[in-house]
C-alpha cells in the first residue's frame, strides 16, 4: 500500500486514539493479511489462523463492552478497523463484519444476562463463531415470507426449515435463526433463537461456489427437528422481526466499510500500476483518459467513506439511522463495483488476468450490491424513510 495515501476523513471524524487504532489495523492487515489474499480466494480458504491472530487484537467483538470480552469500543472505529481489513481481504473481513454485526449485536441488544455470558462472551472474544440466518431459497429480501417454523413443545422449541446463503455457516458454532412461531400475526408471529451448531438436527447444507469472497463461506443451514430450550429464545417472541431489521441496519454500515476499503484497495493498484506502465514514451498516469478514471474512483471512494462515517455518527450518538445505514450502503456498494470496473480499464488486459488483484476486487465487490439488502431494498428503506420524515 503507498505509504502517502490519505484518506479525506482522517482528521475530520476520527480522534488521535481511532486513528492509532485504524493505523495498527492497516500494519496488521498488509502485513499479515494481505500476502495471503490471492490464495484465499484462489483455494477457497477459510482464513482461520488470520482469524485467530484478530480475536487477539480485540477485533470480533469491537462494539461489544469489555464486560463481555469485547473491545467496548464505538461503531465509527469499528468502521475504520475493518475498513483497513478489507483493503487487504474482502473475504476476512466479512467474516469479521457477521461476528461484530450480525451475531454479538443482536445478543448484546436483546440479550438476557445468561444469553450474554453463554454466548457474547465466546463471541466477542473470537473464541467461536458466529451465524446469521435469516435467508431462505424461497425468501430472500421479503424476510416475512420465510417457512421455517418453530413450535413449542413444553419448555422445548423444535425448528424446522432451511436456511439459505449463510456467511460463515459452515464454521460457526452458533446461529441467530429466525423462525415463525405463529403465522396468523405474520411479522410479529417470528421469533429469533441461539443456535448451537453441535444440535441433533443441525447441519451444513450445499455449500455455494461464488464469484467471489471465496475465502468466507455461505452455506445452507439445514434445520431437521432441532430441539433448542426456551432459554435460548432471543428478546420475546414477538420480537423477531424487529431483532431481525435491527440487526440489519447495523451490519449495512459494516457492509459499507467493507466496500469501501475494496474500492480503495482497487484504487491506489489502479495509480500504482499508472505510475509504472508507460505508453507513447510517458507514465499512463499522465493520460488524461487514467486521469478521467483516476479522479473518479478516487471522488466516488471518498464520497462513499463520508456516508458511511455519517452513518457510523448516528449509530454512536444513539439516534436513528436507518436510513443513514441505508445510504451509506447503497453508496459504498455501487462504488466499490464502479472503482473496481474502472479499474479493470486502466490495467488493461492485465486486469482481466489473475496476475493482478484487480480481477479479485472487481469479483469480490458484486456481492456487497447484494447481501444484507439488495440495492433495490436500500431504495425502498431511504424513500421510506425520506418520505415518512418529510410528511411529518
Amino acid at each position: 500500500m503507498a505509504a502517502t495515501y490519505r484518506p479525506l476523513w482522517s482528521d475530520v471524524f476520527l480522534s488521535p486514539d481511532q486513528k492509532a487504532l485504524a493505523e495498527a489495523a492497516r500494519d496488521f492487515a498488509q502485513r499479515e493479511i494481505a500476502p495471503h489474499a490471492a490464495r484465499i480466494d484462489e483455494k477457497h480458504e477459510f482464513p482461520r489462523e488470520i482469524i485467530r491472530q484478530m480475536a487477539q487484537m480485540g477485533f470480533m467483538g469491537i462494539m461489544v463492552p469489555a464486560e463481555y470480552n469485547g473491545a467496548g469500543l464505538d461503531a465509527m472505529t469499528y468502521t475504520a478497523v475493518l475498513e483497513e481489513i478489507s483493503v487487504a481481504c474482502a473475504s476476512t473481513s466479512v467474516v469479521m463484519s457477521v461476528n461484530n454485526s450480525l451475531a454479538c449485536h443482536p445478543i448484546y441488544a436483546f440479550g438476557n444476562a445468561d444469553q450474554k455470558e453463554r454466548f457474547l462472551k465466546p463471541l466477542a472474544a473470537g473464541e467461536i463463531l458466529g451465524c446469521y440466518c435469516l435467508s431462505e431459497p424461497g425468501s430472500g429480501s421479503d424476510a416475512a415470507a420465510m417457512k421455517t417454523r418453530a413450535v413449542k413443545k413444553g419448555k422445548t422449541w423444535v425448528l424446522n426449515g432451511v436456511k439459505n446463503f449463510i456467511t460463515n455457516g459452515k464454521e460457526a458454532e452458533v446461529a441467530v435463526v429466525f423462525a415463525i412461531v405463529d403465522p396468523a400475526k405474520g411479522a410479529k408471529g417470528i421469533a429469533a433463537f441461539l443456535v448451537e451448531s453441535s444440535r441433533k438436527g443441525y447441519s451444513v447444507g450445499k455449500l455455494e461456489n461464488k464469484l467471489g469472497i471465496n475465502g468466507s463461506s455461505t452455506a445452507q443451514i439445514i434445520l431437521d427437528n432441532v430441539e433448542v430450550p426456551e432459554e435460548n429464545l432471543l428478546g420475546t417472541e414477538e420480537q423477531g422481526f424487529k431483532i431481525a431489521m435491527n440487526t440489519l441496519d447495523g451490519g449495512r454500515i459494516g457492509i459499507a466499510a467493507q466496500a469501501v476499503g475494496i474500492a480503495r484497495s482497487a484504487l491506489e493498484e489502479a495509480v500504482r500500476y499508472s505510475l509504472d506502465r508507460e505508453a507513447f514514451g510517458r507514465p499512463i498516469a499522465e493520460l488524461g483518459a487514467i486521469q478521467e478514471h483516476i479522479s473518479r474512483m478516487s471522488t466516488r471512494t471518498d464520497a462513499a467513506r463520508l456516508l458511511m462515517r455519517a452513518a457510523a455518527a448516528k449509530k454512536d450518538a444513539q439516534q436513528p439511522f436507518s436510513r443513514e445505514a441505508a445510504t451509506a450502503k447503497l453508496a459504498a456498494s455501487e462504488a466499490a463495483m464502479d472503482v473496481a470496473t474502472r479499474g479493470i480499464q486502466v490495467l488493461g488486459g492485465y486486469g482481466y488476468t489473475k496476475d493482478y488483484p484487480m480481477e479479485r476486487h472487481f469479483r469480490d465487490a458484486k456481492i456487497t450490491e447484494i447481501y444484507e439488502g439488495t440495492s433495490e431494498i436500500q431504495r425502498i428503506v431511504i424513500a421510506r424513510a425520506l418520505t415518512k420524515e418529510i410528511a411529518g
